[in-house]
Protein backbone atom coordinates (compact mmCIF):
# COMPACT_ATOMS: atom_id res chain seq x y z
CA UNK A 1 0.00 0.00 0.00
CA UNK A 2 1.26 3.17 -0.81
CA UNK A 3 2.59 5.43 2.15
CA UNK A 4 2.97 9.04 3.37
CA UNK A 5 6.09 8.65 6.16
CA UNK A 6 5.48 11.62 9.13
CA UNK A 7 8.73 12.15 10.67
CA UNK A 8 7.52 13.48 13.98
CA UNK A 9 9.39 16.06 16.11
CA UNK A 10 6.74 16.49 19.07
CA UNK A 11 4.18 18.33 17.31
CA UNK A 12 0.50 18.52 19.10
CA UNK A 13 -0.44 18.24 15.86
CA UNK A 14 1.41 15.23 14.37
CA UNK A 15 -0.95 13.11 14.22
CA UNK A 16 -3.70 15.18 12.25
CA UNK A 17 -0.91 15.36 9.77
CA UNK A 18 -1.49 11.64 9.55
CA UNK A 19 -5.15 12.02 9.74
CA UNK A 20 -4.86 14.62 6.87
CA UNK A 21 -3.28 12.06 4.17
CA UNK A 22 -6.03 9.40 5.34
CA UNK A 23 -8.67 11.99 4.67
CA UNK A 24 -7.38 11.61 1.18
CA UNK A 25 -7.03 7.79 1.15
CA UNK A 26 -3.50 7.65 1.63
CA UNK A 27 -1.91 5.49 4.54
CA UNK A 28 0.08 7.55 6.72
CA UNK A 29 2.69 6.38 9.45
CA UNK A 30 3.96 8.09 11.67
CA UNK A 31 7.90 7.52 13.32
CA UNK A 32 9.82 9.17 15.54
CA UNK A 33 11.88 12.27 14.16
CA UNK A 34 14.91 11.04 15.11
CA UNK A 35 14.56 7.34 14.21
CA UNK A 36 18.17 5.70 12.77
CA UNK A 37 17.23 5.55 9.05
CA UNK A 38 17.94 1.79 8.65
CA UNK A 39 15.06 0.80 11.12
CA UNK A 40 12.51 2.13 9.01
CA UNK A 41 10.84 0.39 6.81
CA UNK A 42 10.55 2.14 3.19
CA UNK A 43 8.98 -0.10 1.04
CA UNK A 44 5.70 1.51 0.03
CA UNK A 45 6.81 5.00 1.35
CA UNK A 46 5.85 7.84 -1.24
CA UNK A 47 6.39 11.29 0.21
CA UNK A 48 8.00 11.85 3.62
CA UNK A 49 6.92 14.99 5.58
CA UNK A 50 8.56 16.49 8.50
CA UNK A 51 6.12 17.68 11.53
CA UNK A 52 6.09 20.77 13.76
CA UNK A 53 8.00 20.82 17.20
CA UNK A 54 7.59 22.78 20.37
CA UNK A 55 11.61 22.90 19.69
CA UNK A 56 13.48 25.69 18.03
CA UNK A 57 16.67 23.97 15.41
CA UNK A 58 19.15 26.65 16.91
CA UNK A 59 18.57 25.53 20.65
CA UNK A 60 21.01 22.40 22.41
CA UNK A 61 19.33 19.13 22.13
CA UNK A 62 16.55 20.44 18.98
CA UNK A 63 15.59 17.54 17.33
CA UNK A 64 17.54 15.93 14.03
CA UNK A 65 16.52 13.90 11.14
CA UNK A 66 19.10 11.39 9.26
CA UNK A 67 20.34 13.47 6.59
CA UNK A 68 20.12 10.43 4.57
CA UNK A 69 15.99 10.95 4.36
CA UNK A 70 16.54 13.78 1.96
CA UNK A 71 18.81 11.76 -0.52
CA UNK A 72 16.12 8.90 -1.56
CA UNK A 73 14.95 10.60 -4.00
CA UNK A 74 11.24 10.55 -2.14
CA UNK A 75 9.81 14.19 -2.60
CA UNK A 76 9.70 15.87 1.20
CA UNK A 77 7.66 18.37 2.89
CA UNK A 78 8.07 19.79 5.88
CA UNK A 79 5.97 22.28 7.95
CA UNK A 80 6.67 24.72 10.41
CA UNK A 81 9.73 23.55 12.42
CA UNK A 82 9.88 20.82 9.56
CA UNK A 83 10.95 24.12 7.15
CA UNK A 84 13.01 25.18 9.75
CA UNK A 85 14.86 21.65 10.06
CA UNK A 86 15.04 21.43 6.25
CA UNK A 87 16.64 24.87 5.95
CA UNK A 88 18.97 24.41 9.04
CA UNK A 89 20.27 21.46 7.48
CA UNK A 90 20.39 23.13 3.59
CA UNK A 91 22.44 25.40 4.79
CA UNK A 92 20.05 28.53 5.45
CA UNK A 93 19.53 29.87 8.91
CA UNK A 94 16.62 30.25 10.80
CA UNK A 95 16.29 32.91 13.69
CA UNK A 96 13.64 33.81 16.19
CA UNK A 97 11.01 36.26 15.30
CA UNK A 98 10.79 37.70 18.81
CA UNK A 99 7.09 37.15 19.22
CA UNK A 100 4.87 34.69 18.29
CA UNK A 101 2.85 34.38 15.05
CA UNK A 102 0.22 32.48 15.94
CA UNK A 103 -3.46 32.10 14.64
CA UNK A 104 -4.66 33.19 11.32
CA UNK A 105 -2.78 35.27 8.76
CA UNK A 106 -2.77 35.72 4.90
CA UNK A 107 -0.62 33.99 2.89
CA UNK A 108 0.60 35.04 -0.68
CA UNK A 109 1.34 33.26 -3.23
CA UNK A 110 4.59 34.32 -5.38
CA UNK A 111 5.02 31.39 -8.23
CA UNK A 112 3.76 28.91 -9.83
CA UNK A 113 4.33 25.44 -8.00
CA UNK A 114 2.86 22.31 -7.80
CA UNK A 115 2.09 22.15 -4.35
CA UNK A 116 -0.34 25.44 -4.82
CA UNK A 117 -1.24 24.13 -7.97
CA UNK A 118 -4.78 22.77 -6.89
CA UNK A 119 -5.56 26.29 -4.62
CA UNK A 120 -7.75 28.58 -6.82
CA UNK A 121 -6.66 31.75 -5.24
CA UNK A 122 -3.27 34.13 -5.19
CA UNK A 123 -4.11 34.62 -1.73
CA UNK A 124 -5.35 32.73 1.21
CA UNK A 125 -5.68 32.66 5.13
CA UNK A 126 -3.40 30.58 6.40
CA UNK A 127 -3.08 28.96 9.95
CA UNK A 128 0.26 29.60 11.91
CA UNK A 129 1.61 28.92 15.12
CA UNK A 130 5.95 29.84 15.63
CA UNK A 131 8.23 32.33 16.70
CA UNK A 132 10.99 31.37 14.65
CA UNK A 133 11.14 32.09 10.67
CA UNK A 134 13.54 31.71 8.02
CA UNK A 135 16.53 34.28 7.97
CA UNK A 136 18.47 32.98 5.16
CA UNK A 137 17.05 30.79 2.29
CA UNK A 138 19.45 27.63 1.74
CA UNK A 139 21.26 27.41 -1.85
CA UNK A 140 18.87 26.33 -4.72
CA UNK A 141 15.68 26.93 -2.55
CA UNK A 142 13.25 30.09 -3.71
CA UNK A 143 10.82 31.32 -1.65
CA UNK A 144 7.07 30.56 -3.46
CA UNK A 145 4.84 32.31 -1.02
CA UNK A 146 5.44 35.31 2.01
CA UNK A 147 3.06 35.89 4.79
CA UNK A 148 1.06 39.54 5.25
CA UNK A 149 4.49 40.28 7.76
CA UNK A 150 6.57 39.68 4.34
CA UNK A 151 8.09 36.70 5.92
CA UNK A 152 8.57 33.31 3.87
CA UNK A 153 5.79 31.30 4.54
CA UNK A 154 6.60 28.29 1.69
CA UNK A 155 9.62 27.37 -0.24
CA UNK A 156 10.72 24.99 -2.86
CA UNK A 157 13.45 23.09 -4.93
CA UNK A 158 11.69 21.07 -7.21
CA UNK A 159 14.86 19.69 -8.70
CA UNK A 160 15.74 17.83 -5.00
CA UNK A 161 11.82 17.11 -4.34
CA UNK A 162 11.88 19.37 -0.99
CA UNK A 163 9.41 21.78 0.12
CA UNK A 164 8.22 23.54 2.92
CA UNK A 165 5.61 25.70 4.63
CA UNK A 166 5.58 27.89 7.54
CA UNK A 167 2.35 27.59 8.23
CA UNK A 168 0.08 24.67 9.02
CA UNK A 169 -1.62 23.32 6.30
CA UNK A 170 -3.76 20.30 8.45
CA UNK A 171 -5.12 22.92 10.56
CA UNK A 172 -8.93 22.93 9.70
CA UNK A 173 -8.51 26.72 10.21
CA UNK A 174 -6.27 26.92 7.39
CA UNK A 175 -8.15 27.66 4.12
CA UNK A 176 -7.15 25.35 1.22
CA UNK A 177 -4.93 23.65 3.75
CA UNK A 178 -6.22 19.85 2.08
CA UNK A 179 -5.63 21.67 -1.27
CA UNK A 180 -2.42 21.95 -0.54
CA UNK A 181 -1.56 18.32 0.89
CA UNK A 182 -3.43 16.77 -1.37
CA UNK A 183 -1.23 18.41 -3.96
CA UNK A 184 2.09 17.09 -2.45
CA UNK A 185 0.24 13.70 -1.50
CA UNK A 186 -1.52 13.07 -4.51
CA UNK A 187 0.34 14.62 -7.12
CA UNK A 188 4.10 15.74 -6.35
CA UNK A 189 4.45 12.18 -4.70
CA UNK A 190 1.75 10.12 -6.94
CA UNK A 191 0.58 8.15 -4.22
CA UNK A 192 -2.75 5.64 -4.68
CA UNK A 193 -5.77 6.07 -2.31
CA UNK A 194 -6.05 2.65 -1.08
CA UNK A 195 -6.98 3.68 2.31
CA UNK A 196 -10.24 3.69 4.22
CA UNK A 197 -11.92 2.05 7.39
CA UNK A 198 -12.59 -1.02 5.72
CA UNK A 199 -9.01 -1.37 5.61
CA UNK A 200 -7.90 -0.31 8.58
CA UNK A 201 -10.31 -2.82 9.71
CA UNK A 202 -9.38 -5.93 7.95
CA UNK A 203 -5.51 -4.83 9.28
CA UNK A 204 -6.63 -4.37 12.58
CA UNK A 205 -8.64 -7.30 12.99
CA UNK A 206 -5.45 -9.55 11.37
CA UNK A 207 -3.23 -8.00 13.96
CA UNK A 208 -5.60 -8.76 16.72
CA UNK A 209 -5.82 -12.43 15.73
CA UNK A 210 -2.37 -12.58 15.75
CA UNK A 211 -1.36 -11.08 18.91
CA UNK A 212 -4.02 -12.31 20.97
CA UNK A 213 -4.66 -15.50 20.05
CA UNK A 214 -5.44 -17.60 22.46
CA UNK A 215 -5.53 -15.23 25.21
CA UNK A 216 -8.16 -13.81 27.37
CA UNK A 217 -8.24 -9.94 27.07
CA UNK A 218 -10.48 -7.37 29.22
CA UNK A 219 -11.85 -4.65 28.13
CA UNK A 220 -12.48 -1.63 30.43
CA UNK A 221 -16.03 -0.27 29.56
CA UNK A 222 -16.32 3.43 30.53
CA UNK A 223 -19.30 3.80 28.75
CA UNK A 224 -18.12 6.02 25.93
CA UNK A 225 -18.08 5.73 22.04
CA UNK A 226 -14.26 4.52 22.19
CA UNK A 227 -14.63 1.65 24.18
CA UNK A 228 -18.05 0.82 22.56
CA UNK A 229 -15.81 1.04 19.46
CA UNK A 230 -13.25 -1.20 20.88
CA UNK A 231 -15.62 -3.98 22.61
CA UNK A 232 -17.50 -4.12 18.76
CA UNK A 233 -13.58 -4.76 17.29
CA UNK A 234 -12.76 -7.55 19.73
CA UNK A 235 -15.78 -9.40 19.15
CA UNK A 236 -15.69 -9.22 15.53
CA UNK A 237 -11.99 -10.49 15.74
CA UNK A 238 -11.67 -12.72 18.16
CA UNK A 239 -13.43 -15.97 19.85
CA UNK A 240 -16.03 -14.11 22.25
CA UNK A 241 -14.77 -16.73 25.07
CA UNK A 242 -11.91 -15.10 25.10
CA UNK A 243 -13.41 -11.40 25.60
CA UNK A 244 -14.32 -10.21 28.88
CA UNK A 245 -16.07 -6.82 29.23
CA UNK A 246 -15.32 -4.99 32.71
CA UNK A 247 -17.95 -1.77 33.74
CA UNK A 248 -16.32 -0.31 36.85
CA UNK A 249 -19.40 1.89 37.97
CA UNK A 250 -17.39 5.23 39.18
CA UNK A 251 -20.32 7.20 40.22
CA UNK A 252 -18.95 9.71 38.31
CA UNK A 253 -21.29 8.92 34.84
CA UNK A 254 -24.13 10.90 33.59
CA UNK A 255 -27.58 9.82 34.27
CA UNK A 256 -28.75 6.94 33.10
CA UNK A 257 -25.75 5.88 31.86
CA UNK A 258 -24.61 2.83 33.50
CA UNK A 259 -28.23 1.01 32.17
CA UNK A 260 -27.69 2.37 29.02
CA UNK A 261 -23.77 1.10 28.35
CA UNK A 262 -25.01 -2.58 29.84
CA UNK A 263 -27.54 -2.76 27.31
CA UNK A 264 -25.77 -1.64 24.58
CA UNK A 265 -22.57 -4.44 25.33
CA UNK A 266 -25.76 -6.90 26.03
CA UNK A 267 -26.50 -6.18 22.08
CA UNK A 268 -23.36 -7.18 20.70
CA UNK A 269 -24.00 -10.34 22.26
CA UNK A 270 -20.68 -10.59 24.64
CA UNK A 271 -20.80 -13.52 26.82
CA UNK A 272 -18.79 -12.31 29.44
CA UNK A 273 -20.06 -8.82 31.05
CA UNK A 274 -19.35 -8.11 34.04
CA UNK A 275 -20.41 -5.19 36.07
CA UNK A 276 -19.36 -3.53 39.55
CA UNK A 277 -20.12 -0.81 41.58
CA UNK A 278 -17.64 0.94 43.32
CA UNK A 279 -18.84 4.23 43.35
CA UNK A 280 -18.68 4.96 47.26
CA UNK A 281 -14.88 3.65 46.74
CA UNK A 282 -13.82 6.60 44.47
CA UNK A 283 -16.30 9.39 46.00
CA UNK A 284 -13.83 8.68 49.37
CA UNK A 285 -10.56 8.59 47.07
CA UNK A 286 -11.92 12.01 46.16
CA UNK A 287 -12.70 13.27 49.05
CA UNK A 288 -10.81 16.54 49.97
CA UNK A 289 -9.16 16.56 46.19
CA UNK A 290 -9.52 19.51 43.96
CA UNK A 291 -6.49 19.69 42.06
CA UNK A 292 -7.39 18.30 38.67
CA UNK A 293 -4.19 16.53 38.03
CA UNK A 294 -4.23 14.69 41.43
CA UNK A 295 -8.17 13.72 40.87
CA UNK A 296 -6.92 12.55 37.56
CA UNK A 297 -4.28 10.33 38.88
CA UNK A 298 -6.59 9.13 41.63
CA UNK A 299 -9.10 7.76 39.41
CA UNK A 300 -6.81 5.72 37.13
CA UNK A 301 -5.20 4.28 40.38
CA UNK A 302 -8.28 3.32 41.65
CA UNK A 303 -9.86 2.30 38.61
CA UNK A 304 -6.81 -0.25 37.56
CA UNK A 305 -7.06 -1.52 41.13
CA UNK A 306 -10.83 -2.18 41.05
CA UNK A 307 -9.97 -3.35 37.57
CA UNK A 308 -7.49 -6.09 38.97
CA UNK A 309 -9.12 -7.19 42.09
CA UNK A 310 -12.38 -7.76 39.83
CA UNK A 311 -9.96 -9.93 37.37
CA UNK A 312 -8.54 -11.88 40.22
CA UNK A 313 -12.20 -12.62 41.69
CA UNK A 314 -13.42 -13.92 38.39
CA UNK A 315 -9.96 -16.13 37.88
CA UNK A 316 -9.09 -14.57 34.62
CA UNK A 317 -5.05 -15.45 34.05
CA UNK A 318 -2.94 -14.49 31.85
CA UNK A 319 -4.90 -12.00 30.65
CA UNK A 320 -3.86 -8.39 28.27
CA UNK A 321 -5.72 -5.26 28.92
CA UNK A 322 -7.71 -3.75 26.34
CA UNK A 323 -8.63 0.53 26.65
CA UNK A 324 -10.14 2.81 24.17
CA UNK A 325 -7.46 5.09 24.01
CA UNK A 326 -7.07 7.50 21.36
CA UNK A 327 -4.24 9.49 20.45
CA UNK A 328 -5.81 12.36 21.07
CA UNK A 329 -5.55 11.15 24.55
CA UNK A 330 -1.92 10.19 24.14
CA UNK A 331 -0.68 13.80 22.34
CA UNK A 332 -2.30 15.63 25.69
CA UNK A 333 -0.67 13.29 28.20
CA UNK A 334 2.98 14.05 26.37
CA UNK A 335 3.00 10.24 25.05
CA UNK A 336 3.02 11.01 20.79
CA UNK A 337 5.25 8.83 18.56
CA UNK A 338 8.14 11.45 19.13
CA UNK A 339 10.24 12.32 22.71
CA UNK A 340 10.02 15.65 22.77
CA UNK A 341 5.74 15.51 23.23
CA UNK A 342 4.26 17.86 26.47
CA UNK A 343 1.99 16.96 28.55
CA UNK A 344 -1.52 19.13 28.49
CA UNK A 345 -3.29 17.04 30.90
CA UNK A 346 -2.93 13.55 31.98
CA UNK A 347 -5.48 11.11 31.12
CA UNK A 348 -5.74 8.51 33.24
CA UNK A 349 -5.77 6.20 30.65
CA UNK A 350 -2.59 6.77 29.45
CA UNK A 351 0.04 7.92 32.29
CA UNK A 352 -1.15 6.33 35.72
CA UNK A 353 1.21 4.36 37.10
CA UNK A 354 -0.67 1.51 37.06
CA UNK A 355 -1.51 1.91 33.01
CA UNK A 356 2.33 2.44 33.10
CA UNK A 357 3.37 -0.55 34.45
CA UNK A 358 0.95 -2.79 32.05
CA UNK A 359 2.13 -0.63 29.33
CA UNK A 360 6.02 -1.73 29.98
CA UNK A 361 4.95 -5.13 30.41
CA UNK A 362 3.73 -5.41 26.39
CA UNK A 363 0.13 -6.61 27.62
CA UNK A 364 -2.06 -3.37 26.90
CA UNK A 365 -3.95 -3.31 23.58
CA UNK A 366 -5.10 -0.12 21.96
CA UNK A 367 -6.43 -0.55 18.59
CA UNK A 368 -7.91 2.97 18.21
CA UNK A 369 -4.76 4.53 19.24
CA UNK A 370 -3.61 6.10 15.70
CA UNK A 371 -7.31 6.92 15.15
CA UNK A 372 -9.43 10.41 15.69
CA UNK A 373 -13.09 10.45 17.11
CA UNK A 374 -14.35 11.27 13.54
CA UNK A 375 -12.62 7.46 12.60
CA UNK A 376 -13.85 5.87 15.66
CA UNK A 377 -16.93 6.78 14.66
CA UNK A 378 -16.83 5.69 11.51
CA UNK A 379 -15.33 2.35 12.24
CA UNK A 380 -18.09 1.78 14.93
CA UNK A 381 -21.00 2.19 12.21
CA UNK A 382 -19.07 -0.31 9.86
CA UNK A 383 -18.95 -3.01 12.91
CA UNK A 384 -22.65 -2.76 12.76
CA UNK A 385 -22.94 -0.12 16.34
CA UNK A 386 -26.03 1.86 16.42
CA UNK A 387 -25.95 5.19 15.64
CA UNK A 388 -27.24 6.97 19.38
CA UNK A 389 -24.07 5.00 20.76
CA UNK A 390 -21.44 6.02 17.48
CA UNK A 391 -22.91 9.96 17.90
CA UNK A 392 -22.99 10.32 21.76
CA UNK A 393 -20.86 13.52 22.72
CA UNK A 394 -17.51 12.36 23.69
CA UNK A 395 -17.13 12.05 27.99
CA UNK A 396 -14.28 11.88 29.44
CA UNK A 397 -12.79 8.74 31.45
CA UNK A 398 -12.45 10.59 34.90
CA UNK A 399 -16.38 11.29 33.82
CA UNK A 400 -18.09 14.06 36.30
CA UNK A 401 -14.84 14.84 38.12
CA UNK A 402 -13.25 16.97 35.81
CA UNK A 403 -16.50 18.78 35.45
CA UNK A 404 -16.81 19.68 39.11
CA UNK A 405 -14.40 22.18 40.47
CA UNK A 406 -12.67 21.71 43.50
CA UNK A 407 -13.97 18.33 45.32
CA UNK A 408 -15.68 15.84 44.22
CA UNK A 409 -19.13 14.26 46.33
CA UNK A 410 -21.97 12.51 45.43
CA UNK A 411 -23.93 15.42 46.28
CA UNK A 412 -22.42 17.19 43.86
CA UNK A 413 -22.22 14.63 41.16
CA UNK A 414 -25.85 13.93 42.06
CA UNK A 415 -26.67 18.11 41.38
CA UNK A 416 -24.22 18.22 38.19
CA UNK A 417 -26.08 14.93 36.50
CA UNK A 418 -29.77 16.49 36.71
CA UNK A 419 -28.02 20.13 35.38
CA UNK A 420 -26.26 18.09 32.48
CA UNK A 421 -29.52 15.70 31.58
CA UNK A 422 -31.17 18.91 31.19
CA UNK A 423 -29.25 20.59 29.29
CA UNK A 424 -28.53 17.41 26.96
CA UNK A 425 -32.44 16.91 26.65
CA UNK A 426 -33.21 20.22 25.53
CA UNK A 427 -30.46 20.26 22.85
CA UNK A 428 -32.08 17.14 21.73
CA UNK A 429 -35.76 18.54 21.59
CA UNK A 430 -34.35 21.87 19.83
CA UNK A 431 -32.37 19.96 16.82
CA UNK A 432 -29.23 20.68 18.16
CA UNK A 433 -27.64 18.05 19.42
CA UNK A 434 -26.46 16.66 16.18
CA UNK A 435 -25.12 19.94 15.13
CA UNK A 436 -22.85 19.95 17.97
CA UNK A 437 -19.55 18.01 18.40
CA UNK A 438 -19.45 18.08 22.54
CA UNK A 439 -22.10 19.84 25.59
CA UNK A 440 -21.69 19.00 28.55
CA UNK A 441 -22.06 21.42 32.01
CA UNK A 442 -19.36 22.70 34.76
CA UNK A 443 -20.60 22.76 38.04
CA UNK A 444 -18.36 25.89 39.39
CA UNK A 445 -16.85 25.82 42.98
CA UNK A 446 -18.53 28.72 44.52
CA UNK A 447 -22.32 30.56 44.83
CA UNK A 448 -23.79 33.14 43.58
CA UNK A 449 -26.38 35.95 45.11
CA UNK A 450 -29.86 35.62 43.51
CA UNK A 451 -33.44 36.21 44.08
CA UNK A 452 -36.38 33.07 44.46
CA UNK A 453 -39.64 34.68 44.83
CA UNK A 454 -38.79 37.40 47.00
CA UNK A 455 -36.66 35.86 48.74
CA UNK A 456 -32.56 36.09 48.68
CA UNK A 457 -30.72 32.87 48.39
CA UNK A 458 -27.43 31.76 47.21
CA UNK A 459 -27.39 29.20 44.85
CA UNK A 460 -24.42 27.05 42.60
CA UNK A 461 -23.14 28.78 39.24
CA UNK A 462 -23.10 26.48 36.33
CA UNK A 463 -21.11 26.74 33.21
CA UNK A 464 -22.60 25.06 29.45
CA UNK A 465 -19.95 24.12 27.35
CA UNK A 466 -20.58 23.49 23.43
CA UNK A 467 -18.08 23.51 21.01
CA UNK A 468 -17.92 22.42 17.03
CA UNK A 469 -15.18 20.48 15.83
CA UNK A 470 -14.18 17.69 13.15
CA UNK A 471 -10.94 15.97 15.41
CA UNK A 472 -10.92 17.84 18.65
CA UNK A 473 -7.29 19.16 18.23
CA UNK A 474 -8.75 22.58 17.75
CA UNK A 475 -12.51 23.44 18.22
CA UNK A 476 -14.41 26.49 17.99
CA UNK A 477 -17.45 27.53 20.96
CA UNK A 478 -20.92 26.74 18.73
CA UNK A 479 -22.64 29.61 18.07
CA UNK A 480 -26.20 29.58 19.91
CA UNK A 481 -28.98 31.61 18.90
CA UNK A 482 -29.38 33.79 21.83
CA UNK A 483 -33.37 32.81 22.67
CA UNK A 484 -31.58 29.31 22.82
CA UNK A 485 -29.42 30.08 25.71
CA UNK A 486 -31.62 32.42 27.39
CA UNK A 487 -34.60 29.74 27.38
CA UNK A 488 -32.11 26.27 28.57
CA UNK A 489 -30.69 28.92 31.37
CA UNK A 490 -34.07 30.13 32.55
CA UNK A 491 -35.29 26.37 32.35
CA UNK A 492 -32.61 25.22 34.82
CA UNK A 493 -32.79 28.00 37.68
CA UNK A 494 -36.38 27.16 37.85
CA UNK A 495 -36.54 23.33 37.50
CA UNK A 496 -33.20 22.67 39.50
CA UNK A 497 -33.54 25.38 42.36
CA UNK A 498 -30.25 24.44 43.99
CA UNK A 499 -28.44 26.75 41.02
CA UNK A 500 -28.86 29.86 40.74
CA UNK A 501 -26.75 31.42 38.12
CA UNK A 502 -25.66 30.14 34.53
CA UNK A 503 -22.96 31.29 32.38
CA UNK A 504 -22.09 30.24 28.75
CA UNK A 505 -18.12 29.38 27.94
CA UNK A 506 -17.29 31.12 24.55
CA UNK A 507 -13.59 29.58 25.00
CA UNK A 508 -12.36 27.93 21.59
CA UNK A 509 -9.34 25.70 21.55
CA UNK A 510 -6.49 26.62 21.69
CA UNK A 511 -6.28 28.55 23.74
CA UNK A 512 -8.77 26.74 25.98
CA UNK A 513 -9.15 22.67 26.23
CA UNK A 514 -12.52 21.55 25.71
CA UNK A 515 -12.90 20.14 29.30
CA UNK A 516 -11.98 22.39 31.90
CA UNK A 517 -9.96 20.08 33.92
Amino acid sequence: MDTILILDFGSQSTQLIGRRVRQLGVYSEIVPGDVPFGRTDLSGVRGIILSGSPASVYEAGAPTIDPRFYGLGLPVLGICYGLHRMTTDHGGRVAPLGHKEYGRARVEVLADDPLFARVPERSFVSWMSHGDTVAETPRGFRVIARSEGGLPAAFADPGRRMWGVQFHPEASHCEHGMEVLEAFVADIAGAHREWNMDAFFRSEREDLARRLAGKPVVLLISGGVDSSVVAALLLASLDHDAVHLLYVDTGLMRQGESGEVMAGLRDLGARHLHAVDASERFYAGLAGVGDPEQKRRIIGDLFMTVQREEIQRLGIADYWLAQGTLYTDLVESGKGVGSKATVIKTHHNVRSPLVEELRASGRIVEPLATLYKDEVRALGLALGLKREIVFRHPFPGPGLAVRILGEVTRERCDLLRRVDALFLSELRSRGLYDRIWQAFCVLLPLRSVGVSGDARRYGWVVGLRAVASLDAITADVYPFEARDLLEISSLITNRIPEVGRVVYDVSSKPPATIEWE
